[in-house]
Formats: structure tokens, C-alpha cells, sequence
């Protein structure tokens, strides 16, 4: 699969997530960082996107330490990322 088509389908993933505050803040980060992502960075927010909406939430909201596992660059952008209708 091609890096675009990759991109494609995380940004659908990150608008489709089940739970309407999910969708805005992961398909308003995806809008605003998958197109400069490179391979490593959509790796690590594809392995992001396998996590449940309540775990998600609880790490962006910081109601619950994120897990080493998914600690990083991409992790950091998602924490200082902030919904805007404008996105």
C-alpha cells in the first residue's frame, strides 16, 4: 500500500472512531498532521488508532498516564493538539 493510500485510510480510521468526541479530536489531528507525516510517524499513530476510545481519551484528557509503549513524537503532537472547528 502506498504511503497516501496509508494516509487515506488512518484519516477515515480517525473520523470513524464510534464516539463523536473521538472523531473530532483524532480526524481533526489526522487532518492537520498525517499529510507531513513520514513512515515511522504513520506507524506510530496506526498503532495509536488499535486502542480503545476510553484509553485514548483517558491519555489525551490526562485522566490516566500514557503507557511507555506508545510514548513519543507522535503522542506529544496528539497531547498539545487541540480541536478546532476551523481544522
Amino acid at each position: 500500500m502506498t504511503e497516501e493510500r496509508r494516509r487515506q485510510r488512518l484519516r477515515f480510521r480517525s473520523w470513524h472512531r464510534g464516539t463523536k468526541e473521538m472523531d473530532l479530536l483524532l480526524g481533526s489531528f489526522a487532518d492537520a498532521h498525517l499529510p507531513d507525516f513520514g513512515s515511522a510517524q504513520l506507524a506510530a499513530y496506526e498503532a495509536l488508532l488499535t486502542q480503545n476510545d476510553p484509553d485514548l481519551y483517558n491519555w489525551i484528557t490526562g485522566a490516566e498516564l500514557v503507557p511507555e509503549a506508545h510514548k513519543g513524537e507522535v503522542m506529544d503532537l496528539l497531547l498539545r493538539h487541540r480541536y478546532s472547528s476551523a481544522s
